[in-house]
């Protein structure tokens, strides 16, 4: 068997090289188990660079195709269905959860979404960004067509750094990575640490959208029953007596679905857990601008040692510009800049410079004060009206935009779903954040839009029966 390249192909070296591998897989040439040949070999007979070959092997791995074993090298993975994944990601793996995203987009213009993660356009700071868009096209016009630097943006590292001190946080510029989006930041934590078959823990209910990214890489799922709390530090101490985790994903701040933080005994109790039975936690914080009174963050009382934390400005700046980030110690950093540079090449410099230029003239303090205290009265607000119309939520949350919720005497939330279509309403089921898709009688809302008309009179329909 052997790989031959052409230096004059329509195709790169690193396309040719995933086509002729994945080629031998699905010719029975080369079998489950059998070792490929090391990267530094293949470079020496093709006569070429390292590093298509490295990114051939990473986008087979993150197929499914390959696995590599730390110090041996790259072997043909033999604990996911290698006939689906040829030529891609699994898609029967895949497809639930990348539906559910979809749907969120599908949805005509005249439907009220009482499910959807985002605020309302009118609470966006629409004049701060195009101000900031100004400012950054006159002081670095290149932000137009080039790629940012691998780590991002040091001038906004550095504002970054001075706004993770407020969640207690006291890290480096160099411990920060930038990157297209929080959910780029999960991404890439995935194919640094994770391989197919790997067990991980992650919450339930949780993010959907996380579920499907691992659920795509052969990752196998344990769900983690999520309190008012935090996670069920029972369950996950009887669930660690039989399985061992390489991560759990964590929300700690306004939680996503239910809006619930992380208690100090719990999140003091979990990082015991990590050390005493070897597993990192990677903490989920897209939320955390939306805290008026932070509460405790795992990776400052872990001081990053087990933590890797993420962060981003979607949720409240814009969800256009596209933008987050990583914290975690220099080496891990350093670590996941490579596998960025293979994967992405470097990060977006346009939304980079306009978000710096947003934090350094203060319109983005401005715009969270603002934004906050719409926040706040919708919340308050919106357990009013469920509070009026029989409905129960999960603990009681104390900031940002989503509540768990479900009413009394329905077992499964697909009947509310229903029940809202009637009214030019859009839920999605409950089923769609837990890990593995099971009935459930709880619904997330906005209460971004849980004053509209129309959302009143559907939490009063369901009352009235």
């Amino acid at each position: 068997m052997k790989i031959n390249l052409d230096a004059g192909s329509s195709l790169s070296l690193t396309e040719q090289i995933v086509g002729q591998i994945e080629a031998l897989i699905r010719d029975g040439r080369l079998h489950a188990g059998e070792k490929l040949w090391s990267i530094r070999q293949l470079a020496a007979e093709q006569q070429i660079s390292r590093f298509p070959i490295l990114e051939a092997y990473d986008r087979l791995v993150n197929r499914g195709l390959l696995y590599s074993r730390h110090g041996s090298g790259y072997y043909v993975a033999d604990s996911v269905d290698l006939e689906r994944s040829i030529g891609g990601v699994n898609p029967d793996l895949a497809a639930p959860e990348s539906n559910q995203v979809r749907e969120q987009f599908a949805s005509p213009d005249y439907t009220l979404n009482l499910s959807i993660g985002l605020i309302p356009e009118a609470w966006r700071d629409v004049d701060g960004i195009t101000q900031a868009i100004r400012q950054a096209m006159r002081k670095d016009s290149r932000s137009l067509i080039d790629y940012a630097t691998p780590q991002g943006d040091a001038g906004l590292r550095s504002q970054i750094q001075q706004r993770l001190r407020f969640f207690g946080l006291a890290v480096e510029p160099q411990s920060i990575m930038l990157t297209d989006s929080a959910s780029e930041a999960l991404d890439l934590v995935v194919r640094l640490i994770l391989k197919p078959g790997d067990t991980v823990f992650v919450e339930d209910p949780g993010y959907f959208n996380l579920f499907g990214l691992l659920k795509m890489q052969g990752i196998r799922l344990i769900g983690i029953r999520r309190l008012p709390t935090g996670p069920d530090i029972d369950v996950v101490e009887d669930l660690l007596k039989e399985n061992k985790p390489k991560v759990f994903f964590v929300n700690t701040a306004l939680h996503n679905p239910t809006g619930s933080n992380v208690a100090p005994n719990v999140g003091f109790r979990l990082l015991q857990l990590a050390h005493e039975h070897d597993f990192m936690i990677v903490e989920d914080d897209v939320f955390a601008d939306f805290q008026s009174i932070p509460s405790a963050r795992l990776a400052a009382l872990d001081r990053l040692n087990r933590v890797i934390y993420v962060g981003g400005f979607s949720k409240s700046l814009s969800s256009s510009l596209r933008l987050g980030y990583l914290v975690a110690t220099a080496d891990r950093i350093n670590r996941l800049v490579d596998v960025k540079v293979l994967t992405r090449l470097g990060g977006t410099r346009f939304s980079e410079r306009v978000t710096a230029a947003l934090l350094e003239h203060g319109a983005y303090r401005k715009h969270l004060d603002r934004l906050r205290r719409r926040v706040n009265g919708a919340l308050s607000t919106a357990l009013g009206h469920l509070h009026d119309a029989g409905w129960e939520v999960l603990g009681e949350p104390c900031g940002g935009t989503l509540i768990w919720a479900k009413f009394p005497g329905i077992d499964n939330s697909e009947v509310m779903v229903n029940e809202a279509a009637k009214l030019g309403i859009a839920l999605q089921p409950g089923s769609y954040h837990r890990p593995n898709g099971e009935a459930t009688p709880w619904i997330r809302f906005n209460t971004a839009h849980l004053n509209d008309e129309r959302a009143i009179r559907f939490l009063r329909a369901m009352k009235k029966g």
